[in-house]
């Protein structure tokens, strides 16, 4: 049975984790109590014990961890923004190609943020076929529900009484440094990151990312983006979508509670609309985690996933 460490197991995304684990007969979860849970020495001796860990983690936090891993057998998958550009990390979106079978032999894998995952879901491919430019200059509008921002965010929202500007939309990131910006940029070899707008609002899960397109920014045109993708996502999490709306609507909420993801294209001729719909706790954070240990264990990638 394979033994596995949740670093960090009690913040949002650990325990999503922690809840999809312990439903496997094929894991046993190693857990530490209350009082142990940041102490250094009990976790060194968890970290080491464990075949494969997660950290869950701030990204100092997560450093520590991997520094306290005295041994060579012991995978790593860290959901924090620490490693996801480092040498000698492998980013953890299987379905970008060779990644899947660098994954399959990594000890040390940088887990995807979530609003990188649906950016780079829809441009990787496109700059890997050269159908834009890896010097286009791209935006992306990103909206999410408010548990992408963990616990703090999650009691905010939902407090009786709570503020009335969390009723409606609420743009952050405003000085264009956000997080994820530095992977959305190296994953799909862009020499300029793109203008960014993250957008959160008052729903629990979900997550759109759009990308627009002028005609003049493809080398093609728009049904060469949408037989690129129907080609390019057929094995994996990711499904492409020949039409993804709802009566002229797309929800940001429709792939909450799943950890599949779905790519469209959207727009016309002059104007192209690229959108990747998932779940921000599924395909953004503890779903590809889950795919990624799956991964790395040799099983089937969507054991124990809802798809």
């Amino acid at each position: 049975m394979v033994k596995v460490f949740i670093d960090g197991s009690a913040g949002t995304t650990g325990l999503r984790i922690h809840e999809r684990l312990s439903l496997r007969r094929d894991i046993e979860v190693i857990t530490l109590s209350d009082e142990l849970r940041k102490d250094t020495e009990a976790r060194r001796e968890a970290l080491n014990k464990a075949d494969l860990v997660f950290l869950c983690l701030p990204d100092a936090a997560a450093v520590e961890s991997v520094s306290l891993i005295e041994n060579d057998r012991t995978a790593v998958i860290d959901t924090s923004t620490a490693h996801r550009t480092m040498d000698g990390w492998t980013y953890g979106f299987p379905e970008l190609t060779g990644l899947r079978e660098k994954i399959a032999v990594s000890k040390r894998i940088a887990n995807p943020g979530c609003h990188a995952s649906g950016f780079i879901s829809l441009v990787a491919p496109l700059t890997e076929a050269g159908l834009i430019s890896k010097d286009a200059a791209l935006s992306a509008f990103s909206l999410t529900g408010y548990s992408g921002g963990g616990k703090k965010m999650i009691a905010q929202y939902e407090e009786e009484g709570r503020d009335v500007l969390l009723d409606a939309p609420r743009m952050y990131g405003i000085t264009q440094k956000h997080k994820h910006l530095p992977e959305m940029q190296k994953l799909c070899g862009l020499t300029a990151a793109p203008i960014f707008c993250p957008i959160v609002s008052s729903y629990y899960a979900g997550m759109e990312v759009t990308v627009p397109l002028f005609k003049n920014m493809v080398n093609g045109s728009i049904d060469d983006i949408r037989a690129l993708y129907k080609n390019y996502y057929t094995n994996g999490m990711i499904r492409y979508a020949d039409a993804a709306d709802e009566a002229g609507f797309m929800s940001g909420g429709a792939y909450a509670g799943r950890d599949t993801m779905e790519v469209s294209v959207q727009g016309n001729e002059d104007r192209i609309l690229l959108v990747s719909r998932f779940d921000n706790l599924g395909k953004g954070a503890s779903g590809a985690a889950i795919q990624n240990m799956n991964i790395v264990l040799g099983v089937d990638e969507t054991t124990g996933l809802v798809l």
